[in-house]
């Protein structure tokens, strides 16, 4: 079950700014991937501990969830691995207006909550500004990797990316085993989808 927070409440406009990589990471100068959504972190922890020739940032807006994630990873000796708690949209531009530098070399965006009534489309993390303002902190030929089991909200962000001039559909399957998920591993939800047998829809595109 989905846990709706309005990403639009006041209550998100401060953050806590992500920090430059070189203080997050023991190897700041590995590729960098962003997961949009990270919920309680399980995907990103099976990513970081498989993938060590890559950085991972997780962003959630939920604070209990990011919370739980921070304790755990203090836990483990995992050097790769950031979760930032607030609204990505703020995240995103304060990366852009501030003094650090990062660069994404892949985004991803599974399953983002689809607010299904109209009036809460606005609500939705797939925005044509938000399109650009990623564009902006990824290098060209990255990737932005999208899986939704909502047909409707599939095809919304998939006309939204593909309204902005900085991305290109990926027509043909790219090569996975040097990706920031090599293995291919699933998302809780994605597992649950799976295992209800019903449609998962997903595009990658490609930054130009």
């Amino acid at each position: 079950m989905r846990q709706h927070v309005n990403p639009l409440s006041n209550y998100y406009d401060q953050i806590i700014p992500i920090p430059p990589t070189r203080e997050i990471f023991k190897n700041p100068d590995l590729p960098l991937h962003l997961d949009l959504g990270s919920a309680n972190g399980d995907f990103l922890f099976k990513l970081a501990l498989q993938n060590q020739h890559w950085n991972y940032i997780g962003i959630e807006i939920r604070e209990k969830l990011v919370t739980n994630a921070k304790l755990k990873l203090k836990d483990t000796n995992i050097s790769n691995l950031f979760f930032a708690y607030g609204n990505a949209i703020n995240l995103i531009k304060n990366l852009i207006n501030g003094v650090s530098s990062i660069k994404f070399d892949s985004i991803s965006v599974y399953f983002p909550d689809p607010w299904f009534k109209k009036k809460h489309h606005k609500r939705r993390i797939i925005q044509d500004e938000f399109i650009y303002d990623l564009s902006k902190i990824m290098t060209n030929g990255s990737f932005i990797f999208v899986k939704s089991d909502v047909l409707e909200l599939f095809q919304y962000i998939d006309l939204t990316i593909l309204n902005s001039s900085s991305f290109l559909k990926v027509e043909k399957s790219i090569e996975l085993k040097n990706s920031f998920n090599p293995k291919e591993l699933r998302t809780d939800r994605e597992n649950y989808v799976v295992d209800k047998r019903l449609p998962i829809f997903e595009q990658i595109y490609v930054r130009q």
